[in-house]
């Protein structure tokens, strides 16, 4: 067993736990960390970044277990509360899962490389730097009080989150919060997006292409990452709640706008950090 490896698929978990509900880009800062330790080879690794987040999202359900139960239940008891929540994420997702299935393979072989990475995090930055400046009034506090208007809306902006760099969370939170959305149900509702869309997108690619993965350590790494992911993703929702009660995201805005300009600097003149 190549303990070296596990390390790095550790690290990886790291990396998409703490990420996937920032505002920043999770499978950017996966690409980036992948190149980084020159992780696996090109396809193993690839497939690592896209199944790996389900890991994540598994915390999601963890954590809001009764909610989303009642989502669930609600769309077959008709208790409005749950079926408005669970008609909500439905109509929601139903945008990038036609997209994803749709043109998908060709934006992961044109898109996963570290200049889309940069231009997504800086355009994405300036974005929410841009909103935080000139925030709209609060419309919907509670994530049950988004309309099915507003859900829909937010499902056509997560289109854009199959851009590496762009950000699932940070397209779906700040689209949210434009809408006249709260910080808090809109940073709720890109939790409960998440749950179909990476699980569909995660188990759509390991089934697609399972047989890259031909031992029992390409396995075993893959499920490390995984576990990894879980635990870290359910420490970072619990941090993030308690944040986004009191703060708000610029600090996420200069961390991508940084961090594209110093990727995009990197990738244009061919120095090496490593």
């Amino acid at each position: 067993m190549d303990l070296l490896l596990l390390l790095k698929a550790a690290i990886m978990g790291i990396v998409e736990g703490v990420t996937e509900f920032l505002p920043i880009s999770s499978t950017g800062h996966l690409i980036l960390a992948a190149e980084l330790m020159n992780f696996w080879t090109k396809e193993k690794s690839d497939l690592f970044v896209v199944a790996i987040q389900m890991g994540a999202i598994l915390a999601v359900v963890y954590e809001y277990w009764a909610k989303l139960w009642g989502a669930a239940t609600g769309l077959l008891t008709g208790e409005k509360k749950g079926r408005h929540l669970g008609v909500s994420l439905i109509v929601a997702s139903i945008p990038i899962m036609i997209v994803g299935l749709t043109f998908g393979e060709t934006v992961k072989a044109l898109l996963f490389n570290d200049i889309s990475v940069a231009i997504g995090l800086i355009v994405g930055g300036v974005i929410i730097w841009w909103v935080e400046k000139n925030p709209p009034a609060v419309n919907a506090v509670e994530v049950e009080n988004i309309s099915l208007r507003e859900a829909i809306y937010i499902g056509l902006i997560q289109v854009l989150a199959l851009i590496p760099g762009t950000s699932r969370s940070g397209a779906t939170i700040i689209g949210g919060m434009m809408l006249g959305i709260s910080r808090k149900a809109a940073t709720e509702f890109s939790f409960f997006l998440g749950i179909p869309v990476i699980v569909g997108a995660g188990l759509l690619d390991l089934y697609k292409n399972y047989h890259i993965y031909e031992t029992t350590q390409d396995w075993t790494v893959f499920f490390v990452g995984l576990i990894v992911s879980f635990v870290s993703a359910l420490i970072l929702i619990r941090a993030l709640v308690a944040y986004v009660a009191k703060r708000d995201f610029m600090i996420f805005a200069w961390y991508r706008i940084v961090s594209g300009l110093i990727i995009l600097l990197f990738a244009l003149t061919g120095w090496k950090l490593w």
